[in-house]
């Protein structure tokens, strides 16, 4: 395996592609002393695959078309030998394709099909060590609505909810209103397969009730009607880690205008120009709580990690009734925004180690995938040939 080549994979079809620029641009940043040779795979806004090492400057990015238009498209392949990589298409009449090979990919995708393990599938077929959860763990990370039911049935505390399809509000509006009314006001409103708090709406009586459903509808086709946790606290706790071992980092409590994060809570405090991404909100950070409280939390993150079936590095977030101090889980995220770099600083662990951590538990696992037995060599289909088709009807 190539030890100098690092694809960074960011971008994407999401409305999370602007967050998903800056924390690849952060990564290319920390690993700029490592001796690899990092190279950009940006996806478009419309699913363009291109690569240039101006994909990695966040000046580019000023004008967009101009930076897509300089960019050489390019996509995974097999070289004569079967062996993955990354090859990019001619560029001019004198220009040949190029051939890369890869050591790894990092992903630094947020939300859609680059974080709910469509990318990951593309990179089990072609072979290719990446970072982060696998293809399950990043559907079941992605999609709120089954990562709590799993918690549920493993009595690992979430707040009640009411699930909302799209065919199933055109039929039924009144009767989920009335299920979700159950719940008690004030409710949460949110997209099943979002992140970055993008089409999350507090409401506090019918009529917003129902416009919030029907805003949110335009990001998903599946929602959650939440019970709000009132007074609350936001914790976050990052896992670090895969089967074998995980660490987690310190606690952090977000800190917003209202009681829960907007999107522009997150990625747009300051006016520095600077790409601190999610590093930018304001935080506590160790949190403000117990060491019982903090150690509770570690251990529900560690759990849940686990029983997803993770691996990498990924953030939790938690909902801490402050009057009772219960704890609920409320979502994971298994491609943090700046990977939580800045947890695992205030966890004595510097951004470039973290990364390089990410890339040897992806190679770590792409190593015990390839130790086993991966195609059953038989004369099955030599047999039937000799049979022909007519063979074939006589049962399996």
């Amino acid at each position: 395996m190539p030890q100098n080549n690092l694809l960074i994979a960011f971008g994407g079809v999401s409305p999370e592609h602007e967050v998903s620029v800056l924390t690849a641009i952060q990564a290319a940043h920390a690993l700029s002393q490592s001796g690899r040779t990092l190279i950009p795979l940006y996806i478009t806004k419309n699913g363009r695959w291109l690569t240039g090492e101006h994909l990695l400057d966040l000046e580019s990015y000023k004008e967009i078309r101009q930076a897509e238009e300089k960019g050489r498209p390019c996509h995974f392949a097999l070289d004569d030998q079967g062996r993955p990589g990354l090859r990019t298409s001619p560029a001019g009449w004198l220009r040949k394709p190029q051939w890369i090979s890869l050591e790894a990919v990092i992903c630094a995708f947020h939300g859609a099909d680059g974080e709910n393990g469509s990318f990951q599938g593309l990179c089990e077929i072609y072979n290719l060590p990446y970072t982060g959860a696998g293809v399950s763990a990043s559907a079941l990370g992605m999609d709120k609505r089954l990562a709590k039911e799993l918690c549920r049935r493993h009595e690992i505390p979430v707040v009640d909810d009411v699930w909302i399809r799209e065919d199933h509000w055109v039929r039924e509006q009144d009767e989920l209103v009335r299920q979700a009314e159950k719940l008690g006001y004030p409710l949460y409103v949110k997209p099943v397969t979002l992140g970055s708090s993008i089409g999350v709406h507090r409401v506090e009586n019918r009529e917003a009730l129902s416009d919030a459903v029907e805003s949110s509808f335009r990001y998903d086709m599946d929602l959650l009607v939440e019970k709000a946790v009132h007074p609350l606290t936001e914790i976050n706790c990052s896992v670090l880690g895969d089967d074998d071992t995980l660490q987690t980092s310190v606690c952090e409590q977000p800190l917003g205008k209202e009681e829960l994060l907007s999107f522009e809570d997150k990625y747009m405090q300051g006016d520095s120009g600077e790409a601190k991404g999610m590093a930018s909100a304001s935080r506590r950070i160790p949190a403000p709580i117990s060491d019982e409280k903090t150690a509770e939390i570690q251990e529900l993150a560690g759990r849940i990690f686990r029983l997803l079936g993770c691996a990498g590095v990924a953030r939790l977030d938690f909902l801490l009734n402050r009057e009772n101090g219960k704890v609920y889980f409320n979502e994971i995220n298994t491609i943090p925004g700046s990977f939580s770099f800045y947890l695992w600083e205030a966890s004595e662990m510097r951004f470039d180690r973290l990364l390089e951590e990410m890339i040897r538990i992806g190679k770590k696992r792409h190593r015990k995938k390839n130790s086993r037995v991966r195609s059953h060599d038989i004369n099955l289909l030599s047999q039937k040939a000799v049979k022909g088709l007519k063979g074939l009807k006589g049962g399996k």
